[in-house]
């Protein structure tokens, strides 16, 4: 029986050995630390959204707000009440004021209009202080489209950024991609219908990173919209197959750390088979441990990417072994 124990003991120790040069060591922990789910995700990022919009959102004031088509200002000039005046802005942008005629107006901010009209009022008086304040906003329609909690066309008044729109569309929803698209008329109001550009905001950079230069002002006619992201596809030898969102730019690392990462018994060669339109998909095989290392770059993760991790049929005989003297062991201690 004493060299049963022995024979016994030195399997369990051997078998031991072999895991713990074939398991993933300290390399592959700081991969695991990156997962997170998509509504943990979706969490952090609203609670970003409310921190945000509260402290960016002051960059939303009315000197930093420009001037467009409807709006009413009043102009005042300082100890010269007869050159004060109260006066919508048209539809071609203009203001008509005493003495200096017609005003471009529309596009300016506030102190951008007093600078250009205390520079015209100079030829009648010396030293002229201009104040211009925004007594009546004219009304701008904004669309919040995708993944929000309420999407739809906002009315809105005055100065409004990026994050107040997210903010009155309900925040951002489980499956909203990094992204952020905002669609605008490109040119002057009448300009060529038609004609717009898209502008780009990484949402990650906004809320999570607090990059305030991002946080723009939206205009009348506006669309944002949000994405959804897409979804990869992870299966084989790792703790938690499945389907997992694409928020953004995931490499494979980090896709087989939301997977709970690599089984002992895993192959690091990696297959990943990725869409190639119509119908067909292209292969690409990873080294991992190359990668880990910084031997070879990581790879982004494309929708639709279905990644395989194939077994080891040699682990999967010493994982099986391992468990089997493990439980035979037991089984020994207790007397049977």
């Amino acid at each position: 029986m004493k060299t049963f124990n022995k024979i016994l003991v030195a399997l369990i120790v051997f078998v031991c050995l072999a895991f713990a040069s074939c398991a993933p060591g300290q390399q592959y922990q700081h991969v695991i630390r990156n997962a997170y789910s998509g509504k943990d995700r979706a969490g952090l990022l609203n609670g970003e959204l409310v921190k945000r919009a509260m402290t960016q959102g002051a960059p939303g004031s009315a000197r930093d707000y420009r001037l467009g088509p409807e709006d009413l200002i009043q102009i005042s000039v300082f100890r010269v009440d007869e050159l004060s005046a109260t006066a919508r802005i048209s539809e071609t942008g203009m203001i008509e004021l005493p003495l200096v005629n017609e005003v471009k107006a529309a596009g300016l901010t506030p102190p951008e209009l007093e600078t250009i009209i205390a520079a015209k009022l100079r030829a009648y008086i010396q030293d002229p202080v201009v104040e211009v304040f925004v007594e009546e906003y004219r009304s701008r329609r904004i669309t919040v489209l995708g993944a929000v909690h309420n999407p739809q066309v906002f009315t809105v008044s005055g100065p409004k950024y990026l994050l107040d729109m997210l903010s009155m569309a309900g925040g951002l929803t489980d499956e909203a991609s990094n992204l952020c698209f905002i669609s605008r008329q490109a040119g002057p109001k009448g300009a060529s219908k038609g004609k717009t550009k898209t502008l780009k905001i990484d949402l990650n950079e906004l809320l999570m990173k607090g990059s305030a230069g991002l946080n723009i002002p939206v205009k009348s006619g506006d669309v944002i919209n949000i994405p959804r992201a897409g979804r990869f596809f992870v299966d084989g030898a790792v703790g938690s197959p499945g389907s997992f969102m694409l928020t953004g730019n995931i490499t494979l690392t980090q896709a087989i750390s939301m997977a709970k990462g690599l089984n002992f018994e895993a192959v690091k060669n990696i297959k990943i088979y990725r869409n190639a339109g119509g119908g067909r998909r292209k292969l690409l095989v990873a080294d991992y441990d190359s990668i880990l290392s910084g031997k070879s770059p990581d790879i982004y993760i494309k929708d639709k990417d279905v990644i395989i991790v194939r077994s080891s049929t040699i682990k999967e005989f010493f994982k099986g072994l391992r468990s089997s003297v493990y439980t035979h062991s037991i089984s020994v201690g207790r007397g049977y």
